[in-house]
């Protein structure tokens, strides 16, 4: 359909106005970059305040009037402040690798795309380049809505000396991914443990007979198929543009809200941002009702719990059948009501290991 003169006008004086809006918003950007550069000079130090980018991110939703959804805006802002941080204090990041993993995918949403991201075999190897100072920040998993806890990061959690200081929840879905032209074609599967659990009941009514090979990520999963026509990986969307896949099958996990939390990982936590979480690992005593005794201070000092985990006390001497219980409560533990929960808790448990206070992840 030919447009009419006075739509081609109309188009000239949007796409002119577009322009002017571009130059005004690069303007403004550079200025906040300044803005940002002084800063950096008056502080002389690590100017990365998780806090501080948590309440940005939360005034922008809260003014935003559309038509962009609040999960754009908050991309866009965190891009920009992303790359102001990267003019002053260029961050590295360590995470579960390889390269397409859905840690990758957490990384790059928590810290934008300026920071330098460095690929782990394994989460030991992601909290050790903390430890010994060869990266900033980490980003390990540490629990999925449908299979659970990641028992690996609550062992190494336990027994590390870093602080937890932020979340971040991403929602996760698996695609078939192949170079075969059709399910029919494939004689092989390769994914991670948890991602054939999630898959399971769509593996079973499409691929029943399909052999199943677990191996150690969905990176590396869709790696192995992209050396065979014949094979197929469950990973995600980072892993199919990597290694040259194609989507035989999008979204085929089982729970629809199928989501990953991801803890951001470093040698401090965040100060409080008006909206966050604190979580603590603590053990119960060799008495009759020591577990209840773990509660009862959260209830009096009237504190929300939102997380209550059990796991062995494996390495920490503990006996065979001794446990240890990770919790999570809202509210940061520079809050009084906090405070004097963890002072009321230390007094019952058998230990307690604070891991940090951090802002709740965002959307």
């Amino acid at each position: 359909m030919s447009e009419s003169a006075d739509e081609k006008a109309e188009l000239g004086r949007l796409r002119s106005g577009i322009d002017s809006l571009d130059d005004e918003v690069l303007r403004l950007i550079n200025e906040r970059a300044k803005l940002a550069h002084r800063i950096g000079e008056i502080k002389q130090g690590n100017i990365y305040r998780p806090e501080r980018e948590a309440q940005v991110l939360r005034r922008l939703v809260d003014a935003n009037a559309g038509p962009l959804p609040d999960a754009a805006v908050q991309r866009i802002a965190r891009e920009i402040m992303s790359a102001c941080l990267a003019l002053e204090q260029p961050l590295r990041i360590a995470y579960l690798g390889p390269a397409g993993t859905f840690s990758e995918s957490a990384a790059r949403k928590h810290f934008g795309s300026a920071p330098t991201l460095t690929a782990c075999s394994a989460i030991d190897d992601v909290f050790r380049a903390v430890e010994a100072g060869n990266a900033d920040y980490a980003v390990v998993p540490v629990e999925n809505s449908t299979e659970g806890a990641i028992g690996r990061t609550l062992d190494l959690l336990l027994s590390s000396p870093l602080q937890i200081c932020g979340e971040v929840n991403l929602r996760v879905h698996q695609n078939l991914l192949s170079k075969a032209g059709s399910l029919a074609a494939v004689k092989r599967l390769y994914s991670h443990a948890q991602s054939l659990a999630q898959c399971h009941e769509w593996l079973n009514r499409n691929l029943g007979g399909l052999a199943r090979t677990p191996v150690a990520s969905n990176a590396e999963a869709a790696r192995l198929a992209a050396e065979d026509d014949e094979s197929c990986a469950i990973a995600g969307e980072a892993a199919a543009a990597l290694y040259g896949l194609d989507v035989l099958a999008a979204n085929i996990e089982d729970e629809p809200n199928n989501t990953t939390r991801f803890l951001v990982l470093a040698t401090h936590d965040a100060g409080p941002s008006g909206n966050d979480k604190t979580s603590f690992v603590c053990s119960a005593q060799n008495k009759p009702g020591a577990v209840h005794d773990l509660l009862v201070p959260l209830a009096s000092h009237d504190v929300s719990m939102s997380r209550f985990e059990s796991r062995p006390a494996r390495g920490f001497g503990g006996s065979r059948w001794e446990y240890v219980f990770f919790i999570d409560v809202e509210g940061h533990r520079q809050n009084p009501a906090v405070a004097a929960a963890l002072d009321d808790l230390r007094s019952r448990a058998g230990f307690v290991k604070e891991l940090g206070s951090y802002p709740c992840a965002s959307v």
